[in-house]
This record gives C-alpha cells, sequence and structure tokens, in this order.
C-alpha cells in the first residue's frame, strides 16, 4: 500500500489517500498539481489535495490517521 499524505505550515501531515501503487498515487498527484511555485503548491478543487500546499509520500503509515477513513485509489472521474 502506498500513503499520500497533505500537508500544511505549521500543521501535522494528514494521510489524505491511499493507493496500491507508487505510479497510481504520482499520476494523482500530477493531476491534481495546478502549480508548484518555491515549494508550495496549489492543487485541483475537489481532489484529496485540495485544501493542502504541500504533499509526501509513503509505503508505510507515518500517522496515526486512519486508512479506512480516506480515499482508495481516486480517480479524476470520483470527483
Amino acid at each position: 500500500m502506498h500513503y499520500l499524505y497533505g500537508s500544511k505550515p505549521n500543521v501535522e501531515r494528514k494521510l489524505v489517500a491511499t493507493f496500491d501503487s507508487e505510479q497510481q498515487l504520482l499520476a494523482y498527484v500530477r493531476w491534481a498539481t495546478l502549480s508548484e511555485s518555491g515549494g508550495v503548491y496549489k492543487f485541483e478543487q475537489g481532489s484529496s489535495l485540495a485544501s493542502y500546499r504541500g504533499w509526501s509520500q509513503s509505503t508505510e503509515p507515518l500517522t496515526d490517521d486512519d486508512a479506512s477513513e480516506v480515499d482508495h485509489n481516486p480517480t479524476p472521474s470520483m470527483l
């Protein structure tokens, strides 16, 4: 399982979605990213990353967030 985390300044990262493969995760991040400037991202409204300013990924859980509570393999068609 691959875990996608959203981040904001002065706020702990939060699990926003899980994926079966790194390819799926990276494709989703590419689609969701509208712009990036100086390490600050702007994401597509309606995406799992919409309210965040950055992202990270891991193959292991990095927080106590419940993976069953977030979208699994989200796609643009889920909007």
